[in-house]
């Protein structure tokens, strides 16, 4: 057990931080007023490999596994939550990678890491979040085709997407509630696809969100992920253990810039004579937030470590991001405060941190699903 990262990782981190000061500051605000994804920051990040730097170099990507994906998305949180979640995330591809055939690996997941395409993930429906297994988008078997019909709400990219894994029922029939669902690869171009963009959410703004609609959409069954039906649901587990981590890294990442602005803040600001920092109550709630930083890290960082070596710990991932999402809205809450009443409007970056942490306990599985699945896993 070595906690000392390599030098390569500093690097990594070095680089990951400087792109989200120097790219994401001057127009996070902006961003996050007007609902507008980044595309222009996408392409720079592509062109430094900042993009799915996860995917092995086989594939096209950068090859620095999932914790060094941990460490990119935690210094892009430390900025803005809205644009590292589209700049680091690579929804969907990691149910490619994970159970795809080689030659869907070859064609997708280089085209996604290279900046030549925006992957979605098309998971959640209007009546179907937490449970995955209650999908009701079909995908009928038609000749040399599937011929889907369906909605799927909520979804990351899903307005700039090129292409969305979808999860769909192939099998309704099975009596196996577990076996019905499949992953299919749809192309966004495709006909009877339509795409609105969802307006108004409280936080992670500059991040595109929309509904999606399959209208006898038809795709070829190649677009099918792996060899065989009825293996979604388990894929999706698979992915979510792996995207969970990602999002507590978001968490951390979150938190340390939350308690980064409020330590400058409070130096800054005096009141009864003397700077905020000085006050027993305002060290407290600073050191209250490093201890949840600190311990959630390092929960991140095994939990990262582990998917590298091929290890999916579920109970392991679930206290994680669970963690992070509390650690982060306690972390935001905190800076809030500390920044007064200040705090509490735009011109000050933790009123709009405090918005996107929100989404933490939510998104990839609501703090109450982690709950669930712990204790399920204790209970065993």
């Amino acid at each position: 057990m070595d906690f000392e990262l390599t030098d390569e990782q500093k690097m990594l981190i070095e680089t990951a931080g400087d792109f989200a000061k120097n790219e994401f500051t001057p127009v996070a605000q902006d961003l996050d007023r007007e609902e507008k994804y980044p595309m222009e920051i996408w392409k720079k990040a592509s062109e430094l490999g900042l993009i799915g730097a996860w995917i092995p170099e086989e594939y096209g990507g950068a090859g620095v596994g999932f914790f060094g994906n941990a460490l990119i998305t935690e210094q892009f949180s430390k900025v803005d939550l809205g644009i590292s979640l589209i700049i680091a995330g690579t929804f969907g591809c990691e149910s490619i990678y994970w159970g795809g055939t080689e030659e869907q690996k070859k064609k997708y997941l280089p085209l996604v890491a290279q900046g030549g395409a925006i992957s979605a993930g098309a998971f959640t429906e209007p009546d179907a979040g937490t449970d995955v297994a209650g999908v009701r988008t079909r995908a009928v078997k038609d000749g040399d085709d599937y011929v889907i019909n369906g909605n799927k709400m909520f979804i990351t990219n899903g307005d700039v997407c090129d292409f969305m894994v979808t999860l769909c029922v192939t099998n309704p029939e099975n009596e196996k509630r577990y076996k019905r669902q499949s992953l299919i690869i749809v192309e966004s171009d495709r006909k009877g696809v339509t795409i609105t963009k969802i307006h108004g959410k409280m936080g992670i703004r500059a991040s595109d969100t929309a509904e999606i609609s399959f209208e006898d959409v038809r795709v070829p069954r190649e677009n099918l992920v792996g060899t065989s039906e009825g293996q979604g649901f388990y894929q999706a587990m698979q992915f979510f253990d792996t995207t969970r981590i990602m999002v507590a890294a978001q968490g951390v990442g979150l938190a340390q810039g939350a308690l980064d602005k409020s330590i400058d803040y409070v130096k800054e600001r005096k009141a009864f004579g003397a700077p905020i920092a000085t006050f027993q109550i305002t060290q407290q709630k600073l050191a209250e937030m490093a201890i949840r930083i600190e311990a959630t890290r390092n929960l991140v960082y095994k939990s990262a470590c582990y998917l590298d070596q091929g290890k999916v710990d579920p109970i392991l991932n679930a206290i994680t991001k669970y963690y992070a999402g509390e650690t982060a809205v306690f972390c935001a809450n905190y800076a809030v405060e500390l920044h007064g009443g200040y705090g509490y409007i735009d011109e000050y970056d933790v009123q709009r941190f405090y918005r996107d942490a929100k989404i933490l306990q939510i998104y990839e599985g609501t703090k109450e699903a982690e709950v669930l699945t712990i204790a399920r896993r204790l209970l065993t």
